[in-house]
């Protein structure tokens, strides 16, 4: 079969529709009840529910099941703020019921040995052994070849990633499409954890964690534990300007219908999976990340390779701030803890206190927003919170200097001796901090070096790509979303 080049169209709207009885969610357990269980707080960025009177009664405990409009309309607003996940049994009748429903697209180029290895590990499957199978081949040098049960489209030259997707993806005549790029395996389960979700009708796409397949080479135990695609150990919804902002497209899981007609933007053959999750979610779908299910990814083992691939992930900023005006920015933080913070870098008895007042002006103001009507603001939680909020944002603020503004750090060190030493303790102690959650699995010295050099890469490519597109748009910092 020969493929045809898709133009960009608009992305169908999410439908009215409502959870369906028996979709079940789960508070997320670093959500804070307060008041008697009225007040919900949690979520990144940060929510304050207030439950009515009938909701608290249907959220007794810490699941809620859809029995009828109000449930769902209570596990939909607690979805969306970002406060519970679903709880979904695996769907153990994938094998037997669903597999008919789904559909993979692989995307290839030159890459026989990982496609084999693909196919054989969705073979050896049960949930997926029986899957109609659409590989792209987009313009390899030996054209791919492959058993009568493989649909092949052919590309005869290559047209990026995001084309041969959107290729396959034409090829799709099933509800549901999964993308698997050709350097992935799928853990077994994969498809069981994932299938559960579409269950909700406004879900356009769910993505798996992406972890690191076993590989060799000095950069094997940090991409073990800190890999580009791994989007985390947390389920979440994604959206942009918040703890999940998107998921790539080595393994995705969608709704055909959401997709149809659109699909990946090909004119961008970088960040085109970020790109599609913005304009999906702009319609009014949902996008989710599950952990529960994994795929492994086979990383570059070569230091040149792999610091050129962080480069070219890095100059996909720039053509996402061109698409999608305020959604993206290597820094979002709150001007005055933004000023706290660097007040209190920057040394002095004079700047400390005028920071520590900076934050105190914020808890107050945070606290009447916590309080309940006719009760006093809750000043310590306002205060826990805040100290909380100023360390998070103290440390992105930290890697934004080694990551994304690295070239004006330098700059900075080579015009001043004691900002040359700061600069070199700040690289010191973010790496460190960021080792610690990883001690037993990557000793320090590798993982450190891995970090500044992974960093550089990346900021190396996001310079360049604003100085293609002759925009800062990518570089400049913004304040969080409403709270």
């Amino acid at each position: 079969m020969t493929g045809s080049a898709a133009a960009p169209a608009a992305l169908p709207a999410a439908p009215e529709l409502r959870l369906p009885d028996g979709f079940a969610v789960r508070l997320d357990p670093r959500v804070r009840r307060r008041d008697g269980g009225t007040t919900l707080l949690g979520g990144a960025p940060l929510r304050l529910l207030r439950l009515a009177p009938r909701a608290r009664t249907l959220l007794a405990g810490d699941r809620l099941v859809v029995r009828d409009g109000a449930t769902a309309a209570l596990a939909a607003r607690l979805l969306d703020a970002g406060l519970a996940h679903p709880d979904l049994a695996p769907a153990a009748d994938a094998p037997a019921t669903r597999a008919r429903d789904v559909t993979v697209v692989i995307p290839v180029k030159d890459r026989p040995v990982g496609l084999a290895r693909l196919l054989a590990a969705l073979r050896s499957d049960p949930a997926t052994a029986g899957l109609p199978v659409v590989v792209v081949d987009d313009g390899s040098a030996a054209p791919v070849r492959t058993d009568d049960a493989v649909v092949v489209v052919r590309h005869g030259t290559a047209r990026g990633p995001a084309a041969a997707r959107n290729a396959g993806l034409r090829a799709v005549r099933t509800p549901f499409v999964a993308f698997l790029d050709s350097d992935c395996v799928p853990r077994p389960g994969w498809l069981a954890a994932l299938l559960p979700h579409l269950a909700d009708p406004r879900l356009a796409l769910v993505a798996p964690r992406i972890v690191a397949l076993s590989g060799e080479g000095w950069l094997s135990g940090y991409e073990a534990v800190d890999g580009a695609l791994d989007m985390g150990r947390q389920a979440a919804p994604v959206r942009p300007l918040t703890a999940v902002s998107y998921v790539p497209s080595a393994a995705l899981l969608g709704r055909t219908a959401a997709l149809a007609g659109a699909g990946f933007d090909e004119t961008m053959r970088v960040a085109e999976d970020v790109d599609l999750v913005w304009r999906l979610t702009a319609a009014g779908w949902r996008v989710r990340y599950d952990p529960a299910a994994e795929v492994a990814h086979e990383h570059p083992t070569g230091t040149a390779e792999w610091l050129r691939r962080r480069a070219f992930y890095g100059t996909g900023a720039a053509l996402l701030a061109a698409r999608h005006d305020g959604l993206v920015s290597p820094l979002v933080v709150a001007p005055d803890v933004a000023a706290a913070v660097g007040l209190a870098a920057a040394g002095g008895r004079r700047g400390r206190a005028v920071a520590v007042g900076l934050l105190a002006v914020r808890a107050v103001r945070l606290s009447r927003r916590l309080a309940r009507p006719g009760e006093r603001p809750p000043l310590g939680l306002a205060t826990v919170l805040t100290v909380r909020a100023t360390g998070v944002s103290a440390r992105a603020m930290a890697r934004a200097v080694t990551r994304h503004h690295w070239p004006l750090a330098v700059a900075a060190g080579v015009l001043s001796r004691p900002a040359r030493g700061r600069l070199l303790g700040l690289a010191v102690a973010e790496g460190l901090l960021a080792w610690l959650p990883h001690r037993h699995e990557v000793g320090p010295v590798r993982h450190l070096a891995a970090r500044r050099l992974d960093d550089l890469a990346y900021g190396a490519g996001l310079w360049a790509g604003a100085a293609r597109v002759r925009s800062a748009a990518a570089l400049l910092p913004t304040r969080p979303p409403g709270p």
